[in-house]
């Protein structure tokens, strides 16, 4: 909104109207806004909550400090879904394809979790929105991004293409195609030259293949949406948890949106040139933003939880954003914890189920799954667990800063590997 007003100002030469032109400006105020939004509006939502009496049911699980979060407000994840798209709306250039396909993400994930929440607060029904149910609005959400990247015009790439020095067989120099085209390329990190066509795994040729591939990437988008959305929100257990390993994500989302946007970058780092994804590098800094400013009142002990408002959202998100980037197969090392934290329940629940089939008594791999709750349990003789260390319990908020560390150094590896081939 305010880019449009900037070019307005700018033709009668208003002094620093030029500044709403420009990326870095818009998503540095986008980040400030954001942040300091969720910080100021957090605490009157904590007491529109209090006083509405929504607060979290907590199931008695024999961990530390349970009782305590007992009654603390939950649906927080609201705080982070307004502090996105307020900086989004007056900051990104609301003609462009990618950020109307953050915003619907955001909203129809932010939707998916809030009638989760609102079912298990209000309707006082702790099992929330059947997954059946959240499985078909995560599936609608990736069909729909998935379309829209197919039938788009506005949906290209510039190809990257190198020049070998035939003596050192080093990279010589980087062009690109001079047309920009719509394609079902990807990044695979750390492989020289690094772009895959889905196109490749179909054995059909011509026509066929094309249309075979765009169906099977579509399937591809659904999936990746839906199981990082999830894995997310099995990772929102512990105070700050979340929406602190969410934050080093966002930069790396924001960093990848930047260079695929700039050709200098994008030829230095030989990777695809994407025109139009600099308007995300405002969304997530909006996003890195919010997520910080719900650390305000999420992080130890908590005021508020973030919900399955917040958490579906997030994952959503942040898939989609990989997705657009093209570095999906990205994802295994920057959301490296959530997924092992969604494996962890998904093992558990499988060891459970097979072992109990087989010996007629389930056993575990974890004392307790997601991941983090392990930590939270000691592991004594009483525990029936393959993985019983470490012995003692470890510390909430100590676990927490772990996670974070870890996610740091993900985030780390997962912008190194743009040179690490």
């Amino acid at each position: 909104m305010l880019y449009y007003l900037g070019k307005l100002l700018e033709k009668w030469d208003v002094t620093g109207a030029r500044l709403l032109g420009y990326v870095s400006f818009r998503a540095i105020v986008a980040f400030v806004l954001a942040l300091l939004f969720a910080t100021w509006t957090g605490g009157y939502i904590i007491k529109f909550l209090h006083r509405k009496s929504i607060g979290e049911t907590i199931r008695q699980l024999g961990l530390e400090g349970q009782q305590r979060k007992h009654n603390t407000p939950t649906m927080g994840g609201i705080i982070i879904i307004l502090a996105i798209l307020l900086p989004t709306i007056l900051f990104c250039r609301l003609d462009n394809v990618y950020v109307l396909l953050m915003i619907f993400t955001t909203l129809m994930m932010g939707a998916i979790g809030f009638i989760d929440d609102y079912i298990k607060v209000f309707k006082k029904n702790k099992a929330g929105l059947k997954g059946k149910y959240k499985i078909i609005g995560q599936v609608i959400t990736g069909l729909v991004v998935g379309m829209v990247l197919y039938l788009s015009p506005s949906v290209t790439i510039n190809e990257n293409s190198e020049t070998l020095n035939p003596e050192t067989n080093r990279v010589e120099s980087v062009s690109f195609a001079n047309e920009e085209v719509k394609s079902t390329k990807t990044t695979i990190p750390f492989v020289k030259n690094n772009n895959f066509d889905y196109a490749d795994l179909i054995p059909f040729k011509g026509e066929a293949q094309q249309a075979i591939t765009w169906g099977f990437y579509i399937v591809m988008i659904i999936l990746i949406v839906t199981f990082i959305s999830n894995c997310v929100n099995l990772t929102d257990g512990l105070d700050g948890l979340a929406s602190g390993t969410a934050a080093p994500v966002g930069l790396v989302l924001l960093v990848l949106a930047y260079v695929s946007s700039h050709i200098n970058f994008a030829s230095y780092l030989n990777i695809m040139f994407i025109p139009g994804t600099e308007e995300l590098v405002i969304f997530g800094a909006a996003f890195v933003g919010a997520t910080l400013g719900f650390l305000w009142y999420n992080s130890f002990p908590a005021q508020i939880f973030m919900g399955d408002t917040g958490s579906l959202t997030l994952g959503g998100i942040i898939a989609v954003f990989a997705i657009i980037v093209r570095k999906e197969l990205l994802l295994p090392i920057m959301t490296g914890l959530f997924i092992i934290e969604g494996l962890s329940s998904l093992l558990q629940t499988g060891y459970f189920k097979f072992t109990k089939h087989r010996t007629g008594v389930g056993k575990r791999i974890f004392k307790m799954s997601p991941l983090h709750h392990h930590f939270q349990k000691a592991g004594d003789t009483s525990i029936d667990a393959l993985i019983k260390r470490p012995l003692k319990t470890i510390p909430e908020n100590k676990i927490t800063v772990r996670f974070w560390l870890i996610a740091i150094i993900l985030a780390a590896l997962s912008i190194g590997t743009l040179k690490m081939r």
